[in-house]
């Protein structure tokens, strides 16, 4: 069961991939980068990993596209035309991805893969690798903080300097 979950998941987090970077709307590029990102969660719960697919979910498809939802909104990046034709070819894509993410979820939780298997000797607790992290890479993590920083510095004035700008043009 494990393996055909493997598979049904990698196929998922592959098609939601693919759709994200095929999206002319970023919202809608945004929303299938949350779901391969499910996707990779569930994998990393399967492999034994626990604690990555928490991560996964608190951090990639949680705080990070916020992130990318505020700049798409702050730069205004929209589509300029809505496409044609009926409601389901946009969101039906979403909704098969999702419908699919939903049902292993619900076999991981019934079956509950890891039960079989013992801790694994690698297994390591949050607060063991918390204190390895900031004991023995404090750097490192200030590093990754401030480049977040300065991304999100940057982001705020792209999108200032093109409002500034289009104001002197009105005026």
């Amino acid at each position: 069961m494990s393996t055909v979950l493997f598979y049904i998941l990698g196929f998922t987090a592959l098609a939601a991939t693919l759709m994200c970077i095929t999206r002319r709307n970023p919202v809608h590029a945004v929303i299938y980068l949350v779901n391969a990102f499910f996707a990779l969660a569930l994998l990393f719960y399967l492999l034994g990993a626990p604690l990555v697919a928490a991560w996964e979910v608190i951090i990639y498809a949680g705080a990070i596209m916020v992130l990318f939802l505020f700049i798409i909104m702050m730069l205004e990046l929209a589509p300029m035309h809505t496409p044609a034709g009926p409601g389901w070819k946009r969101w039906g894509p979403v909704a098969a991805l999702s419908l699919i993410l939903l049902c292993c979820t619900i076999l991981m939780v019934a079956v509950d893969t890891g039960s079989s298997q013992s801790v694994p000797f690698f297994y390591v607790s949050p607060r063991v690798f918390g204190t390895v992290l900031f004991k023995k890479y404090p750097l490192a993590v200030q590093v990754v903080s401030f480049q977040l920083l300065f991304a999100a510095v940057g982001a705020y004035y792209v999108g200032r300097s093109e409002r500034l700008a289009d104001r002197e043009d009105k005026s």
